[in-house]
Order: structure tokens, then C-alpha cells, then sequence
């Protein structure tokens, strides 16, 4: 969701110079303004190799909300190597409504499902009208057209295979924002990801439909302590009342639509793939703060509804964006022992673009190329998720975890409060930390209010493939609550600095709002005091839990302020006053059967 300025076409922060391609030097610029089928005209820099070795060559192109900066003569300073080095025609286009160019912008515009006459336009007819435009207009590209992007550009690319052009041959959607309510950004299951689109939206506010550089919005004073100012700030209506003053609309969209209603789905990139005839490369990080979820959901339902299309899906040990650096040896405190980023750019990425832009269209790839964030190594799959076995990871009573069979029953039960929630990072931080996917959760692993459940230690290597889906049995003295699991990997206490002392790194935590349990549409509050079930699907995984390591689970109902508070009452939280957030005591049935809570996973052989 953050800018990334053309990260995944031009220049990446921390690239050395020496794999950097200067384009004042090997590129010529032009910029034009294409027209749109309604007389709307759009900001398109397009980048020309000078002195190529072939007459003829790929565009390869990205569409952004960010701006195609710098903006006129002058000339972007870099140009990936990798592309720079194979002579593509680099294109770069501000979106409908941004920057320079015409029209209204619409936060993740809605495809349309009925187009009344040829003046209709979405996001797929916007492309098609470039890539029109471009194959006749530039000298010297081949007919062939590539489309990527990282964030928003990447839904914007996951939309471009709509268009249909006969020209655009491969797209690569790259933590694409797909589902604002169900997995991206805005939501996680219904819960709203509070710090992240509060500090967003201030940089979004709506410029109108003249073209302009200037980018207008209210900066939060948040601070060096967000966990203290979110908390201070109080209900999140606050945030209008003493800040954007009702003058950011898509905020305003967000606090008026709370459940899962036609504003969102008309906005869910993933239930538009079908029938996409070029080739997609779905590319995702494993602990992408993001944009976990769309890259997934891209893949899975193109895969399901366009047969015809090549369809192959990249999951990478890489925070946002991390992909398109030159090295991904590290994350936080986990080191991979590889250049992960290169190892993807050079044996992945380029192939696919190089055998659908210049080739013939049969690139040798794996339908599905994973990491594994334990055993530190990549695999292929001919399916994903892969064939498993399934297991149950049982939360048994004295806290410990049964790996399969039945477990012990019990009853655990904590106190949920809304005036001191569960931190999801350490204190002190200001803004979001992209490490946070994968940190150490020793620092709240004390709290009463964070149940932490850990196996034996393990006797031989336990690899955990694809989906996770928890199964609680819970109860609250509310009518609503959230519900966080996290799934951990327990280094030994023995292990070398920094993992000593018991480490538990996250490897995968989902959040749900309680009131969508059974139906993001249609939300249902808990009956006070009585049991049932609580199941949901987290992101996929691959993950080997090393012999001498412990599986952890923890469960908890707040993850401040990553996630908004939830006031134990069944309402619209975006409406809330300071009087409905109170305390509410919740409990956790536990050990196997029908009456206990679980966590089902696949591993694989």
C-alpha cells in the first residue's frame, strides 16, 4: 500500500551503481498524453533504449497512483539493470485522476460488469487504450507488451489482464492490492489495520479532476510512541472529528461501509480474473505487512477460472516490495543464507518476461516457486497449495500442543481489555515495522491476556505447507470480539545469539473480527456467556520447524494498534463513543474432539 515510485521498472533504494543503468546515457524520454476512449487523456513517460542490439523490442510497463516522477525533460536516473541490460522500452503512466493525468481517481477503481456503450471505462479499457496507442505510436517495440507492479500498481497490473489487447502477453501482479476487506491493507477478515491507513489516507487526500503535481494532505502527529497516540486518540471517529475533518473521501468511504457490502466487492481484484488469455506471475513476500493475501488470492482464482492462461505463483521469505532489491539475504533477525531477491530476478522474473516478450511464449517454470522460511531454501510445486498431510496442531489445557490425536480438554480464560491491549510490536515504535511478520513474540508471551500453548521438543523436522485454518472454541461475556492466532517456530534455549533463550518467531498470525465469523456480509453477535465455533482461514505458508524446535501457538483478542480495538459490543465500531469500550472476559475450550479448539495444517512428507 505505500509508494513505491516505480520501484519494480526503475530505481530500487540501496542499489549499488554498478547495478544500476544510467538512462540519461542509454535512454531517450518522451511523454505523452494518450487518450481514453471518453476524451480523457493520461500522463504516459516512455523510455526508448538508444542504441539497441535489435531493431525491434518488449514494452514493459507499470501504471501507478505515485507519480511517474521526474516530470518533464528531465529523465529518471536509473533503470533497472536487468531490464536496461535487455533493451526494454520502458513505459511509466499515471493513472486516471493522479498527477498529470485527466479524470477523477477512485481509490481501486471497480471493474465493470456492464459496459452500456464504448465510452464505458475501467481500469482494463484505460489499458487496453494505451497499449493501443503505444504499439502504433513508439518506434521500435515489437508488438509485445509486459505489465508489472508492486502495491498498487500490482492490482493495477493483476486489472490490466483484464483488457484483453492482443498485444499485452505476460502480467505480473506483485503484492497486487486485491481485497480491501478480506486480506489487504484496509482489512484482515472485517478488522480495520487502524496504524497502517490512518498514516496512509494522509497522503491521499483527493486532488480533484485537474491535473497537478502538488500532493495535499493532514499529517497525524503520531509521534515516536504509536501504541501511547492511538491509544490517547481514543474512538476511531476521532480521527475525522480532530484531524482529516471529513475532508478525506475515502476515509470517509472506509467509516461508512463497515461490512462487507457492494463498495467492497466491486473493488475485489481477485473475482475479476476470468478468462485471462496472457500469462500471469503472481509474486508475493511471505511476510508482506501489506499485501499477503492478494498475490494468493490472484493466483488461486485465475487459476479457477482461466484455464487458458499460463498462471504461475512466487511466495518469497521478503517483506513489501522486497523482491525488486538487489540482494533479500536477510529480514529482521533471519538470515537466508541467499541473495533471495536476485536468485527471483534472475531465474524467475526474467525468464518469464523474456520468454513471453521475445520468445515463444514456453517458459520453463515451476507452477509454483516457494521458500521455505525454516529450512532456508526454495522449492517447486507442480500444485499449490501442495498435496499434504492433514494434522491437527491441538491446543490441550495445560497449555502444551498435541501434534495430532485428541489432547487434553480444559478450560483457559482471560480478560480482554480495551484500555490496555495486546501490543503487536515492541514499545517505543513509531511507525509500522515490516519486521513485525516475523519478530520474536517473547515480549508479550508473559501477558495474562496472551495465551501461549508449545509443544515438545520436536524429534525429528516438521515441514507445515499451505493453508492454516484455526478452529476455537470460545465464549465471551460480550457480543463481540476479535480473535488473533499466531503460529510460532520455538528455537531451543540453547540456540546461538540472537535465538537463544526460547526465540519464538512468528512465521504466520491472522486476525478475525468475531462478528464476521460466519459471514463478512453479514455480521452476527455472540450470545454472552455461550460457546461456539470460531474458524478461519490464515495466509499459506511453507515453513520446516527444525528437530530441537518447539511448535507455539498464541492466542489473543487484541494486536494494538495494528488492528482498531474492538469494544466487546456488537456495533458499528466506526461510530463508537468512548463509553463502549469495556472489559470482557473470554475463554478458550480446549483439547480435542467436537468441544475443543485446534489448528489444521497440512505437512508435507
Amino acid at each position: 500500500m505505500r509508494p513505491t515510485l516505480c520501484v519494480a521498472l526503475l530505481a530500487v533504494a540501496g542499489v549499488s551503481m554498478a547495478q544500476r543503468a544510467n538512462t540519461r546515457d542509454l535512454y531517450d524520454k518522451a511523454e505523452y498524453m494518450i487518450p481514453m476512449r471518453d476524451g480523457v487523456k493520461l500522463y504516459t513517460a516512455v523510455y526508448t533504449p538508444k542504441k539497441p542490439r535489435a531493431a525491434t523490442n518488449p514494452m514493459l510497463m507499470e501504471r501507478t497512483p505515485y507519480g511517474c516522477w521526474p516530470y518533464g525533460p528531465t529523465q529518471f536516473d536509473q533503470i533497472a539493470e536487468r531490464w536496461a541490460s535487455r533493451d526494454y522500452i520502458i513505459v511509466n503512466q499515471d493513472v486516471r485522476g493522479r498527477y498529470l493525468s485527466e479524470g477523477d481517481f477512485e481509490e481501486l477503481r471497480p471493474q465493470l460488469q456492464i459496459r452500456t456503450g464504448k465510452w464505458d471505462t475501467d481500469e482494463s479499457t484505460d489499458t487496453y487504450d494505451t497499449i493501443e496507442f503505444l504499439t502504433k505510436k513508439v518506434a521500435g517495440n515489437n508488438g509485445r507488451v509486459g505489465i508489472m507492479g508492486i502495491s498498487y500498481p500490482g492490482g493495477y497490473a493483476a486489472l490490466a489482464a483484464l483488457s484483453g489487447h492482443p498485444a499485452l502477453r505476460a502480467v505480473s501482479p506483485q503484492a497486487p492490492t486485491t481485497d480491501w476487506f478480506v486480506g489487504d491493507d484496509v482489512h484482515h477478515l472485517g478488522a480495520f489495520f487502524l496504524q497502517d491507513n490512518a498514516s496512509f489516507m494522509q497522503f491521499f487526500t483527493p486532488r480533484g479532476p485537474e491535473p497537478t503535481l502538488e500532493s495535499k494532505g493532514t499529517r497525524l502527529p503520531i509521534g515516536s510512541d504509536s501504541y501511547k497516540w492511538f491509544l490517547e486518540l481514543g474512538p476511531i471517529k476521532n480521527i475525522d472529528e480532530k484531524y482529516f475533518k471529513f475532508q478525506n473521501h475515502y476515509w470517509t468511504d472506509i467509516m461508512n461501509n463497515p461490512d462487507y457490502n457492494h463498495f467492497w466487492t466491486s473493488r475485489a481484484v481477485q473475482h475479476q480474473l476470468r478468462n485471462v488469455k496472457c500469462a500471469m506471475l503472481n509474486v508475493g513476500g511471505l511476510f508482506d505487512a501489506e499485501d499477503c493475501y492478494g498475490p494468493q488470492a490472484c493466483y488461486r482464482e485465475n487459476e479457477k477460472n482461466s484455464p487458458a492462461s499460463k498462471n504461475h505463483l512466487v511466495l518469497g521469505p521478503w517483506s513489501h516490495g522486497m523482491w525488486a532489491s538487489p540482494s533479500g539475504d536477510s529480514l529482521g533477525d533471519q538470515k537466508w543464507g541467499s541473495a533471495t531477491s536476485k536468485w527471483y530476478q534472475d531465474n524467475v522474473e526474467v525468464p518469464f518476461f523474456e520468454t513471453h516478450l521475445r520468445g515463444d511464449g514456453k517458459a520453463k517454470l515451476a507452477e509454483a516457486t516457494v521458500f521455505d522460511s525454516g529450512a532456508k531454501k526454495w522449492s517447486t510445486f507442480t500444485v499449490w497449495p501442495p498435496k499434504t498431510s492433514a494434522v491437527n496442531l491441538v491446543l490441550n489445557g495445560d497449555r502444551t500442543i498435541s501434534i495430532g490425536g485428541a489432547g487434553k480438554s480444559g478450560e483457559i480464560s482471560w480478560t480482554s481489555d480495551p484500555a490496555n491491549p495486546v501490543p503487536y510490536q515492541t514499545a517505543g515504535s513509531g511507525g509500522r515495522k515490516s519486521t513485525y511478520m516475523l519478530a520474536d513474540q517473547r515480549f508479550v508471551s508473559g501477558r495474562a491476556d496472551v495465551i501461549t500453548f508449545v509443544s515438545a521438543p520436536l524429534t525429528k523436522p516438521l515441514t507445515l505447507a499451505g493453508d492454516l485454518e484455526p478452529v476455537l472454541r470460545m465464549k465471551t461475556s460480550g457480543t463481540d470480539m476479535d480473535v488473533i492466532v499466531k503460529l510460532i517456530d520455538q528455537y531451543p534455549d540453547d540456540a546461538p545469539t540472537p535465538f537463544s533463550g526460547g526465540y519464538q518467531m512468528l512465521v504466520r498470525g491472522e486476525v478475525l473480527r468475531g462478528k464476521y465469523r460466519n459471514s463478512l456480509s453479514n455480521p452476527r453477535p455472540f450470545v454472552p456467556g455461550a460457546y461456539e465455533e470460531v474458524r478461519y482461514k490464515m495466509p499459506q505458508i511453507l515453513h520446516t520447524f527444525a528437530a530441537g524446535h518447539r511448535v507455539a501457538v498464541q492466542v489473543q483478542s487484541s494486536w494494538f494498534p495494528l488492528v482498531d480495538r474492538n469494544p466487546h459490543k456488537f456495533l458499528n465500531i466506526y461510530q463508537a463513543n468512548e463509553a463502549d469500550f469495556v472489559k470482557a472476559e473470554i475463554s478458550l475450550a480446549c483439547g480435542g474432539g467436537a468441544s475443543g479448539s485446534h489448528l489444521a495444517v497440512g505437512t508435507l512428507p
